[in-house]
């Protein structure tokens, strides 16, 4: 099938480095690596070190238990938001957390967040990388060559299984509270949200929590919303500001609000394979 006049055939293109920097990004990027490969790393003190060397200047680092005399006190509450320990999250207000599960990748969805909020998180090559490693350790599941753009927000991080080529783009809301479980090929566009709980609408203390499925080779358009407990069909798309209550059927075009299937969607593959600047190595 033969793209509409107004389409253009652009695949993503390929940007080079400064020799130098790159050596740079891939020896910090291989030490993060490794230090979360070894079964010894205190996770919550490599946090807190990363996003001191981050966010603080030379010689204004100290150990949690140096006394902080002579600094005000706002400052020292601003040396707290550091340090995974010190920080409280939503998640951990839920009543259904496991505990043992979750605070063992707190601090890497602290760091995940924190790094975005820092002067590196909108660097792409950096960025992606960086949030692969940490992906990996958070996930149930995190498949090959995952990419997950600057403020991606997750719940318990725990609650996510993610196939291969997997994307997500900026500013995305991945709530596993239930489970989300996202399939090879899906995309996730900039400003959705996937939702994996709901409240009782006459007391919010009642809440469900039905996993989310987001099929293989789906796609979720720009600040679409997919509800708890849906199912998107295998290459079904959702499109922009949709709201999905209810399961998608396959390889159709998904639209509205609520969401109803509008149109067959193309799935002829007839454009040659291009390579991915962004891939795992």
């Amino acid at each position: 099938m033969a793209p509409p006049p107004d389409f253009r055939f652009r695949p993503l293109r390929a940007v080079e480095l400064n020799a130098q920097q790159k050596s740079r990004y891939d020896r910090w990027l291989a030490g993060i690596d490794a230090e979360l490969s070894d079964p010894d790393t205190d996770r919550y003190a490599l946090c807190r070190r990363v996003l001191e060397e981050i966010f603080l200047p030379p010689g204004t680092r100290r150990s949690p238990s140096e006394p902080d005399e002579g600094e005000s006190l706002t400052r020292s509450v601003v040396r707290d938001q550091l340090d995974p320990r010190s920080v409280t999250l939503e998640p951990e207000y839920y009543r259904e957390i496991d505990v043992e599960r979750y605070y063992r990748v707190k601090p890497l969805i602290w760091l995940w967040e924190m790094f975005d909020r820092s002067p590196l998180g909108e660097n792409v090559h950096l960025g992606v990388r960086f949030r692969r490693i940490l992906a990996r350790r958070i996930f149930s599941r995190c498949g090959r060559n995952f990419k997950a753009f600057h403020q991606v927000k997750m719940s318990f991080g725990y609650g996510l299984e993610v196939g291969d080529d997997v994307v997500v783009h900026r500013h995305v809301l991945l709530d596993d509270r239930g489970g989300i479980r996202i399939g090879d090929r899906a995309s996730v566009s900039d400003y959705a949200n996937v939702y994996s709980h709901t409240h009782h609408i006459g007391d919010a203390r009642l809440v469900r929590t039905p996993p989310t499925v987001i099929g293989a080779d789906c796609r979720i358009a720009y600040h679409a919303t997919v509800l708890a407990g849906v199912e998107l069909a295998p290459g079904s798309m959702v499109g922009a500001a949709a709201l999905v209550t209810r399961d998608t059927e396959p390889d159709r075009v998904h639209a509205g609000i609520p969401a109803r299937p509008r149109a067959k969607r193309p799935t002829e593959r007839s454009r040659p394979p291009t390579p991915d600047p962004l891939a795992d190595r």
